[in-house]
């Protein structure tokens, strides 16, 4: 029999945990190809879950992994992370409406947002009963805890698994997005987003390329779904 003070604790923990299963098994997969990578390219292991708990951005630490082997200079290294990662100040002012009511784990929540964690809040609601900022909160801090355990263990075993083995398992983020995908789908039943996503993706390719595509097909599917707000719900 719970407590009156562990109660709320596991009504939250249990659908957070549900609603993050398809990150878990994500992060899981992508965080052990990261820690693999780290060691495979001679870093010291720990720098695996290190990176993982303070930059917490996997497309960046990827990055980072060719660049620490490069030396490449901290400012070189800080302004490539900035543009990486400035799709999330997109992110940000899309969820100023769900923060808003947020006070202990607001600071907490703008560092744990990630693509993955993104997805989740904008597409699962908090369980009857439960206050939204701690699910919110719980969600955020699962997500982040499978990619830290991920990379944890990918560093471990990184010395015994053969280059040959680790070969595609970056291919899960993509996956991952895949799965993200469905849910937003099967929430939000309108084409229009989606046509306006994909067209938007694709004129940012044509015109600027797969270097800058993510930041350029954000920044143009805002656009788009400003010009047809009216027309949306």
């Amino acid at each position: 029999m719970h407590s009156n003070s562990e109660a709320p604790r596991v009504k939250v923990l249990g659908p957070a945990f549900t609603a993050s299963i398809p990150v878990l098994l994500g992060y899981s997969t992508i965080g052990i190809a990261f820690g693999l990578l780290v060691v495979k390219a001679g870093l010291p292991w720990f720098l695996s879950p290190v990176m993982s708990i303070v930059i917490y951005a996997g497309a960046a630490q990827f990055m980072a992994i060719a660049l620490l082997a490069a030396g490449t200079d901290i400012v070189q290294m800080a302004i490539l992370t900035l543009v990486i990662n400035a799709r999330h100040m997109v992110y940000g002012l899309s969820l100023l409406d769900r923060f808003a009511v947020c006070r202990r784990w607001k600071g907490y929540l703008i560092y744990a947002l990630t693509d993955e964690t993104y997805g989740l809040l904008t597409t699962v609601s908090p369980p009857e009963g439960a206050r939204s900022e701690s699910f919110y909160a719980a969600v955020s801090a699962l997500d982040e805890s499978y990619w830290v355990a991920g990379s944890l263990v990918g560093a471990v075993i990184g010395g015994l698994v053969p280059t040959e083995y680790t070969k595609g398992l970056d291919f899960a983020l993509t996956a991952l997005f895949v799965v993200l995908l469905v849910e937003q789908i099967r929430s939000i039943r309108r084409i229009e987003p989606y046509a306006i996503a994909t067209a938007a993706t694709v004129l940012a390719f044509v015109l600027f390329g797969p270097a800058n595509l993510l930041v350029i097909a954000i920044l143009a599917s805002i656009a788009g779904i400003l010009a047809f707000r009216r027309r949306l719900p």
